[in-house]
């Protein structure tokens, strides 16, 4: 026995012809009974029903299998039962179909929208006619106002397809966005990892060349340039599983200890770094961890770029609503074999920084090095 979710879900997936004739049979059912009258104009007397009768309520109330598929169709076939059923004197239930016709046709025709009102208003016309003529005496009153009831329920299907269209740009504008604010995160990402590991990598080069009388320093700075390399294709194969929509593990935040890893990289790059790391780190942090990271990643990176050999200095402090973390170089050392900078990691560091709703900041030192500081609140999972 299917369940009640797969049931569900088996209906939406269903053609959407199938899921409008029950609606069809519905109306066609409740015609059927003499005691539930419909729509009348033109006070013509009622006819019992004979044997035309069923052919004029099903070709009023079947066509309402097709009103979302083929609209015009629709509206025409009830159109023309609705004559038959109020010219011949029936007044059935079934004359309860030309509005929702008319609400369908507004909502779900896409093309000559304005020859179909156009049409259906001008085939009103002889059919008001008709029955002012056999009728008892109707006012062109009535007629004018069943005629703007129609009209009603054409614009009220007008209304609904206006706000669906509004409301499927809201959601494309919206994907677009997410979509754009998701590639410029992994941007960032890329250009933190990728920019520092390289950095260092083409840094401990230029210093290996300097070495070549050195055999033994030689294979230090080539085993060091390799492991950074080694690390480089770690973390990205970290950051792609972002990429994997089966990857369940969250793929930025780095492990613990990584800030020490951080600056014992910087170290064998040949910068000179003194670590402080105070307080104990909160139980849920949010993403607070991950961006501190990506501040003492993307200072380290410019102290090497733009300070390398100068004495830099990285503190991280913890405490239960905050990590703040302050990196800072005397800028006493060199750029020599150094790769230059776009500026877009500072920028986006304060970006980050401020979505988390914390404050960020980066300064030149008057004896020419600089100092980077954030506060990070903790717990925030932006």
């Amino acid at each position: 026995m299917i369940g009640l979710e797969p049931a569900r879900e088996l209906w939406r997936r269903s053609d959407v012809t199938v899921r409008d004739l029950p609606l069809a049979v519905l109306c066609l059912a409740l015609s059927c009974l003499p005691s539930f009258h419909g729509t009348q104009i033109g006070n013509l007397p009622h006819r019992p029903f004979d044997a035309v009768t069923i052919v004029v309520i099903a070709l009023e109330c079947l066509p309402l299998a097709v009103r979302r598929r083929w609209p015009v169709v629709c509206l025409a076939l009830v159109s023309a039962g609705f004559a038959l059923d109020q010219l011949r004197g029936y007044h059935t239930f079934g004359g309860t179909a030309l509005p929702i016709a008319l609400l369908s046709v507004g909502a779900h025709l896409e093309r000559n929208r304005r020859a179909a009102a156009i049409g259906f208003s001008v085939a009103y016309v002889p059919l008001a006619v008709a029955l002012a003529l056999r009728g008892l005496g109707e006012p062109i009153s009535g007629f004018v106002t069943f005629y703007l009831a129609l009209a009603l329920a054409w614009g009220l299907g007008a209304w609904l397809r206006s706000t669906r269209i509004a409301e499927a740009e809201r959601r494309r504008l919206v994907a677009e966005e997410t979509r754009t604010a998701e590639r410029t995160r992994i941007a960032g990402e890329l250009h933190d990892v990728v920019t520092h590991h390289v950095t260092a990598m083409v840094v401990q080069a230029e210093a290996a060349r300097y070495l070549t009388a050195a055999p033994d320093r030689l294979d230090g700075a080539l085993t060091a340039v390799t492991d950074t390399g080694r690390r480089a294709l770690t973390d990205l194969r970290h950051l792609l599983d972002l990429l994997n929509p089966d990857h369940q593990a969250d793929a930025t935040t780095p492990a613990v200890g990584r800030f020490l890893t951080l600056v014992e990289q910087t170290r064998q790059a040949g910068q000179p770094v003194e670590f402080t790391e105070e307080g104990t780190p909160a139980e849920s942090t949010g993403s607070a961890d991950l961006v501190a990271y990506r501040v003492v990643q993307e200072a380290l990176t410019n102290a090497l770029k733009y300070a390398h050999g100068s004495r830099t200095s990285v503190q991280v402090r913890h405490s239960p609503r905050e990590i703040t973390v302050e990196v800072s170089t005397d800028g006493s050392g060199s750029r020599t074999g150094s790769p230059g900078g776009s500026g877009r990691g500072l920028t986006g560091l304060r970006e980050r920084v401020d979505v988390l709703g914390g404050d960020f900041a980066a300064d030149r030192l008057t004896g020419g090095g600089f100092v980077v500081r954030a506060r990070i609140p903790a717990g925030s999972s932006a």
